[in-house]
C-alpha cells in the first residue's frame, strides 16, 4: 500500500518507437499499393540506427525498437513480402502514424501515477519499474499475533480425553489475517494460566503490531483471557446486537511508547469468523492505509429464502451464492446457522445480512457481503 503519491521522473516510452514487427516506412510512399520499397536498414529492439530514411525506402524493424529518422509509420510484416534484390513489397496502405508510439504515449514526466493508498499490485509494481521508481514509500504489512488460550484445547494430533476438543479458531484465524493483507503470527496455545499468559501477551505487545485472541470474551465470571486482558490492558467489553459473534471485545495494550490494539474474538468458531470479518479485518485494513476496508457486498437475491426469528439482532447468515445467467448474485443457505457448526459454514462463500425480523421471502432481495469473489 503506497505511503505516498508517486509522481512519473521519466518518458514512459523514453523514445518514438514501432509498435510492430514489420518495415519503418514514409505513409506518403505506400498511399497506392502493392508497392515496391527498398531495404536499406533493420533496427532491433535495443538497436539503434542513424539513417534517415527517404523516399521510396524501408527499414526492417521490430516491436519496441527506435523509429528511424524521417519515417513517420510502420507496416506489420504480415503484409509485406520479402522480395530479392533488397526490395520489400508493401501490400497495405497505413496512414501517418500507423503502428508507431510517441514519446510519453503511455506515461508523461511530472504526472501523478498513483495516490497515496494504491495498492501495489502487480501492475502497478510493473509501471513503477518502468518509471525507474526504484523505491517507494509504503505501509509496511502488519504483523499479527494470533493466541488460543485453553486447557480443553488440543493441537498436536494427540487422542483426546474426556472434555478436550481440536483446536480450530487460530488454524482459522491464520489465514484470515493473511487474506486481509497482514503476517500472522502463530504464538501457539497458552493453557490456563494468568501468569503464563500475561507473558504471552506482554512479550507479543513488545514483538508485534496487534494480537487477536479468541474466546473469554462473553458475560462469564471468570476467564483467564478476560482476567488477564483486564488488568494490564485499557479494554471495552461489549455485547454486539448481531447474531452470530455477539460478544466482542477490544482493547489497547501499552508497550513502551506504543499502544498496540488487541481483539478479543468469541470462542465459537463461526462467532469468532464473523467477528473478524465485521470487526478486526477492518481495522487492521485501516493501519495499513486501506481506504477500502470491507468485502465487497451487494444485493443478493434469496433463491430459497432466508427465514429467521424476531430477537433484536442483525443476522450474518451463513450462504453461497454465484452470479446467475441474468447478471444477478444468488444465493442459498449453507444449512445449519449455530456459532459452533463450522463444517457447514466452511462452504460458504458470503454472507448474508439479515434485518432482525422474519427474514427474507424466497426471491426476496438482501444485502450480501462476499467472503469470496470465485
Amino acid at each position: 500500500m503506497l505511503a505516498e503519491a508517486v509522481v512519473a521522473a521519466e518518458d514512459v516510452p523514453p523514445f518514438v518507437n514501432s509498435a510492430v514487427d514489420g518495415y519503418a516506412v514514409l505513409a506518403g510512399d505506400v498511399g497506392d499499393v502493392p508497392v515496391r520499397l527498398r531495404v536499406v536498414g533493420e533496427v532491433a529492439a535495443g538497436g539503434f540506427t542513424d539513417r534517415v530514411l527517404g523516399t521510396g525506402e524501408a527499414i526492417r524493424i521490430m516491436t519496441g525498437a527506435p523509429m528511424p529518422a524521417g519515417a513517420d509509420a510502420a507496416v506489420m510484416v504480415e503484409d509485406t513480402e520479402r522480395l530479392d534484390g533488397g526490395e520489400v513489397l508493401i501490400n497495405k496502405t497505413v496512414p501517418r502514424g500507423a503502428s508507431v508510439r510517441g514519446v510519453g504515449e503511455d506515461v508523461h514526466v511530472g504526472t501523478e501515477l498513483f495516490a497515496a493508498g494504491t495498492v501495489v499490485r502487480p501492475a502497478v509494481a510493473g509501471v513503477l519499474a518502468s518509471v525507474n521508481a526504484r523505491r517507494v514509500r509504503v505501509y509496511r504489512k502488519l504483523n499479527v499475533a494470533v493466541v488460543s488460550t485453553g486447557d480443553e484445547l488440543v493441537s498436536d494430533g494427540s487422542v483426546l480425553r474426556p472434555g478436550q476438543i481440536r483446536e480450530s479458531n487460530k488454524t482459522m484465524l491464520l489465514p484470515l489475517i493473511a487474506d486481509a493483507g497482514c503476517r500472522p503470527i502463530d504464538l501457539g496455545v497458552v493453557r490456563d494460566d494468568e501468569a503464563a499468559l500475561e507473558e504471552v501477551l506482554r512479550l507479543a505487545a513488545i514483538n508485534f503490531d496487534a494480537i487477536i485472541t479468541s474466546g473469554g470474551v462473553s458475560m462469564g465470571e471468570y476467564d483467564v483471557v478476560k482476567a488477564v486482558l483486564s488488568r494490564i490492558a485499557d479494554m471495552r467489553w461489549m455485547q454486539i446486537s448481531i447474531k452470530p459473534a455477539k460478544p466482542l471485545a477490544f482493547g489497547l495494550l501499552a508497550s513502551g511508547d506504543r499502544r498496540v490494539p488487541v481483539f478479543g474474538l468469541p470462542g465459537n468458531p463461526v462467532s469468532s469468523m464473523v467477528s473478524f470479518e465485521l470487526f478486526a479485518r477492518p481495522a487492521l485494513r485501516k493501519m495499513m492505509g486501506h481506504a477500502d476496508l470491507d468485502r465487497p457486498t451487494l444485493f443478493a437475491v434469496a433463491d430459497e429464502g432466508l427465514p429467521r426469528k424476531p430477537d433484536g439482532r442483525t443476522a450474518y447468515m451463513r450462504v453461497a451464492g454465484s452470479f446467475g445467467p441474468d447478471g444477478r448474485y444468488h444465493i442459498a443457505s449453507v444449512g445449519a446457522q449455530g456459532s459452533h457448526q463450522l463444517a457447514v459454514t466452511s462452504l460458504a462463500n458470503a454472507l448474508a445480512i439479515v434485518p432482525d425480523g422474519n427474514g427474507i421471502e424466497p426471491g426476496g432481495s438482501v444485502a450480501t457481503m462476499l467472503l469470496s469473489i470465485a
